[in-house]
């Protein structure tokens, strides 16, 4: 009788499993994942979205509340359609043919936008529902069928096969790329290897220490920004005070610091942008984990006793930027010792998904207990207490997941290696870029590798937070998003596109990726009806499609 149960469940499992067959494939239901498959939709194609999760829209509907931007007159097409109507929904006219200008801070100032994140999935879904994206959640990537150079189909861990004439790899880990034998890297390359100023191991080495009272700006701006304690005063990282004997505080990494410019692995600290609220009708309280220990939190403790000692006027924003959203919610931020957990970042690329699922877990659980610290540890200041405990998880937010995101911050994954790499010397202006498919205009913003000791002070190493020298915005180059042609010549990679560690830095906002997706999604379509290999595209003809289609791909505009 068991064998028969049994073959009836193998028989029904099998019977299970699909074949789903487009002109195009896209796989990851990220926001360049929804454009990409929108533009092949709209051009005539049949067009499959393959999410591995149950969500479309990624960080910009995963809890990314205030988008950074750049320069705003720098993006275009589906991207400019999409975030116009998404403010559209709370009432808002953004002007696309000029800087938005701060009003005291907060979203939709410098180029971020207030996002309500189930609004903004709902703009995703009606998007792809309306351009007849045929979405296929729950599409976990097990193989990838090649012959020769060309993939011919993906087969998922549940036993569904997906078959494309071509594929886009729009995920920010890159997996379909890795799976398809692409060549990528998880090293950030030393100063040596493409001249970069900020490459490779980086700390400040020497102390400078900080003797002013700091009080925030407007909407969480601390002056000194995420540097505020770095090398401003020495934060003791040992278990007793001054005796290494004694072990390492919880939170604090081994590992020594490295020598400045060499190349070093490790991708940048991950989080969740938290989308909390204010009012009590509409909130959920934010738990602690089981096993919450508020000694794991001791160099938050000693980082607040240091400021303390300098007379800072500390609130909430010494561990979490805030800025306000529509209806009572506001966007939080990391910044000092908030949602960030260096090193926990460092295995996610390459791990399955059920170990993404613990190291998600890990991140969550870190970051409850650090919420639960500040509103009620009584070594916290009583203001920043208060503060804290006026926040809620929205009751109308994430609502299959108690109120939490169900995005992961993936700052940096894998990064494909192809013919043109992508380079700070591009970022920064230094050299132009041949086929231009978007433009990017963000600083170089590396959230910190890992949280060391150096000299017996604690330090975040691969931390950048600079801008670009004041060059205008630059281009992406079409052949950052194709690999090496013996390696695969019917495949897109848009997230995990080719740079260095430091250009990816600015490179990697999400309205660029929409619009670098919007163009590989219109490339793809032509390597369709051309019968050709996407590295073949002929580029003035995208080029005439993209600015037909209103992409950006000059500066200035025109």
């Amino acid at each position: 009788m068991k064998a028969v149960l049994s073959a009836l469940l193998f028989a029904s499992s099998f019977c299970a499993a699909a074949v789903i067959e487009s002109d195009i494939c896209v796989f990851g239901g990220t926001s360049g994942g929804v454009a990409a498959a929108v533009q092949a939709a709209r051009m005539g194609k049949t067009v499959v979205l393959a999410e591995p999760g149950r969500h479309l829209g990624g960080m910009t509907s995963g809890g990314l509340s205030a988008v950074d931007i750049g320069d705003p007159r720098s993006v275009g097409g589906i991207a400019r359609e999409y975030f116009t109507k998404l403010a559209a929904t709370v009432g808002v006219t953004l002007a696309w043919d000029k800087e938005f200008k701060a009003a005291g801070g907060g979203p939709a100032t410098g180029g971020a936008y207030a996002i309500e994140p189930h609004k903004a999935e709902q703009v995703f879904d009606e998007m792809a529902n309306q351009a007849g994206v045929k979405v296929r959640f729950g599409a976990r990537l097990a193989s990838v069928k090649k012959v020769g150079a060309r993939i011919t189909e993906l087969i998922m861990e549940n036993g569904d096969v997906f078959r494309a004439k071509v594929f886009l790899d729009t995920t920010y880990e890159g997996d379909l790329m890795a799976k398809a034998g692409v060549s990528y890297t998880l090293m950030r390359e030393g100063r040596a290897q493409y001249g970069e100023k900020y490459a490779g191991i980086i700390y400040e080495d020497k102390y400078q220490p900080r003797t002013n009272h700091l009080k925030p700006g407007p909407h969480g701006r601390v002056p000194g920004g995420q540097g505020v304690w770095d090398r401003d005063f020495p934060l003791d990282p040992y278990v007793v005070k001054g005796d290494p004997k004694s072990g390492l505080l919880p939170l604090i990494q081994e590992g020594e610091p490295g020598t400045p410019g060499e190349p070093a692995p490790g991708v940048q600290a991950y989080c969740y942008r938290l989308c909390l609220t204010t009012n009590p009708a509409n909130s959920l309280p934010i738990t602690p984990p089981a096993d919450y220990d508020p000694k794991r939190y001791e160099i938050v403790a000693r980082f607040i006793e240091a400021c303390l000692a300098i007379g800072d006027d500390m609130d909430l924003r010494w561990f979490s930027k805030h800025d306000p959203l529509p209806n009572d919610k506001w966007d939080f931020n990391t910044a000092t010792f908030g949602g960030n957990l260096p090193g926990a970042s460092h295995a996610w690329p390459e791990a399955s998904y059920a170990q993404r699922e613990k190291i998600a877990k890990e991140h969550e659980n870190y970051h409850r207990g650090l919420l639960h610290f500040l509103a009620t540890d009584k070594r916290v200041p009583e203001k920043v207490r208060k503060d804290m405990q006026r926040f809620g998880l929205p009751k109308d937010e994430f609502t299959d997941n108690g109120g939490w995101p169900h995005q992961i911050y993936v700052r940096e994954a894998r990064r494909m290696v192809s013919d043109l790499v992508m380079t700070e010397n591009h970022t920064f202006g230094r050299q132009p870029v041949a086929k231009a498919i978007a433009l990017g205009s963000y600083g170089t913003d590396v959230h910190e590798i890992r949280r060391i000791v150096k000299d017996g002070v604690v330090i975040r190493e691969g931390k950048i937070a600079t801008g670009r020298d004041g060059a205008p915005p630059y281009a992406v180059g079409y052949d950052a998003i194709v690999p090496k042609r013996e390696e695969c010549d019917n495949l897109l990679v848009t997230f995990a596109l080719s740079a260095s560690h430091v250009a990816f830095a600015s490179i990697r906002m999400e309205p660029v990726f929409m619009c670098s997706s919007q163009s590989a999604a219109t490339a793809a379509v032509m390597a369709v009806d051309d019968g050709k290999a996407v590295q073949d595209v002929d580029y003035e003809q995208l080029k005439a499609r993209l600015i037909a289609d209103k992409q950006v791909l000059n500066w200035p505009p025109r």
